[in-house]
């Protein structure tokens, strides 16, 4: 007989404040404040170098007097504060653990536990958006603006997709050719059934505190602030985060992140690497079901395809470390999900490199059928920095009726880097997933049911929204027979409570 296990269990690896004592968390707090004035006037003076669309001569007028203002702050104010907050702050690193762990509040409450064979499947929401929230006079470079404006309006439509369960969909031509096979659609509302949300480039922390605000208390605990700063090997100053955050409806039992070692260009100035963290899910035979997410952003530059087919070596090997280090003998592993922004897409063949990668041997990607080669209504998630102000690219419903079509995707999907040819029929750069695997030898199978291309944060972000509902079931018999599995699904879905698939368009 097994004991049963406690729920919410209590994480206990993980606590609020990143640093094992409170002085030493409030001289951190004391040597950002030292350097924010600084940090403040290098941004706005590097906003002032952005590209302007249609710039006259009153805008170069205005561009002077901003940048001469930022220039005095910074020599007057922000260089005599940040020396003794920057040589504050870099011995404090050493003390640092790279994230953040937001709680959730007290009275909190997450889903039921999952107990098969009492419940034979359950269905699980995976979100990965890339939000652009870089420090505002980066993120004009990308033609987007008002850094802090955008977290709260994104953090405001995070909630209001949580509270609802939106259940109209558009189709992109998803017609499942047999029971079992994953689906996919265009929406302009973020998925229904959301469990876990990973959110990249929040690398302004200003932008982060609404995010978290919000989705803590309404989703569940929240992983922030991810990143090792200071000074790393290579060597390099890292003053930018990794720009991960996760946050989860079920209770996190433990996290890791491990930075990758190698950058170049731009990406030199950030912590970009793997957050890792395990969830419990449920509960089989008095024993935990538990859950693994694997949060990235790999290596942006297109022409560094060598750099990131190292991280994503590294990255699947800290996985397998990760899992094995979380994961006792007696627990049962529902999903182990790998997701994020992988700077590459399967199309184009500047990628070649990262597409034929074992990565897609270990973990499935329901998008793909082969390198090459994706599902008919696979779509880019990468749209046209310089459209991004148009109307059409502002509006979620408008965005999404224009990338039914051929035309609209020609003209707000980004198209290969260093303008090689496109494919035919053009879907755009897919640089966003959302991968799976089970455990072959145990009791639980995961599959994918649908994929969700979501233009719900249109005008507030360069990517499209990318949802995955991923269903997880007892094996029937060998359990791996799509027969099985479609036979299961249609069980499933005549049973009270369980989960109800989207009828297909005609």
């Amino acid at each position: 007989m097994h004991s049963q296990p406690d729920w919410p269990p209590v994480p206990g690896a993980l606590r609020p404040s990143p640093f094992p004592h409170p002085v030493l968390h409030a001289l951190h707090g004391l040597a950002r404040a030292l350097l924010f004035p600084a940090y403040w006037a290098l941004d706005q003076l590097l906003g002032c170098w952005a590209p302007r669309v249609r710039p006259t001569c009153l805008d170069g007028l205005r561009l002077a007097v901003w940048a001469g203002a930022a220039v005095l702050l910074l020599v007057v104010l922000g260089l005599p504060l940040a020396l003794p907050g920057l040589l504050l702050w870099l011995p404090l690193q050493a003390w640092r653990r790279p994230f953040c762990y937001q709680p959730p509040p007290p009275g909190w409450a997450p889903p039921a536990p999952w107990r098969p064979p009492a419940e034979p499947a359950r269905c699980f929401g995976f979100l990965s958006a890339n939000l652009c929230l870089l420090p505002d006079g980066l993120a004009r470079f990308s033609n987007l603006q008002h850094t802090q404006r955008r977290a709260d309006v994104a953090g405001a439509l995070l909630l209001a997709g949580l509270r609802s369960s939106p259940s109209r969909y558009g189709a992109t031509g998803c017609s499942p050719p047999e029971p079992g096979a994953p689906c996919g659609v265009l929406t302009a509302a973020l998925p229904e059934g959301l469990d876990f949300v990973c959110l990249q480039e929040v690398f302004d922390l200003r932008a982060a505190r609404p995010l978290v605000s919000r989705l803590a208390p309404n989703l569940g605990p929240v992983l922030h602030d991810v990143g090792t700063f200071g000074l790393q090997p290579g060597p390099h100053l890292k003053v930018l985060g990794s720009g991960l955050l996760l946050a989860s409806r079920y209770p996190l039992l433990r996290a890791a992140f491990r930075a990758f070692p190698q950058a170049r260009r731009e990406d030199a100035l950030a912590s970009k690497g793997l957050l890792s963290a395990q969830a419990q899910v449920g509960i089989l035979n008095g024993r935990r079901i538990v859950g693994f997410l694997h949060c990235t952003h790999l290596h942006a530059p297109s022409g560094d395809g060598h750099l990131r087919c190292q991280q994503l070596t590294q990255l699947l090997n800290w996985a397998e470390q990760f899992e094995a280090e979380s994961r006792p003998s007696d627990e049962t592993v529902a999903f182990s999900v790998l997701l994020g922004d992988l700077n590459f897409d399967n199309c184009c063949r500047s990628d070649a490199r990262e597409q034929e990668h074992p990565l897609f041997s270990r973990f499935r990607d329901p998008c793909r059928l082969d390198t090459r080669r994706e599902q008919p209504w696979a779509l880019g998630t990468m749209l046209r920095t310089s459209r991004l102000r148009h109307s059409v690219a502002c509006s979620p419903e408008m965005l999404r009726r224009a990338l039914e079509q051929e035309e609209g995707r020609h003209r707000y999907l980004a198209g290969p880097p260093h303008g090689g040819p496109r494919a035919k029929p053009w879907r755009g750069r897919r640089l966003d997933y959302i991968t799976y695997r089970g455990v072959p030898s145990g009791p639980l199978s995961p599959e994918a049911e649908q994929v969700t291309f979501s233009t719900a944060l249109a005008g507030l972000t360069d990517h499209l929204a990318v949802g995955l509902r991923l269903r997880v079931s007892m094996h029937v018999g060998t359990g791996n027979s799509r027969e099985a599995r479609g036979k299961m699904g249609a069980e499933a879905k005549r049973e009270p409570g369980g989960p109800q698939r989207r009828e297909q368009d005609d």
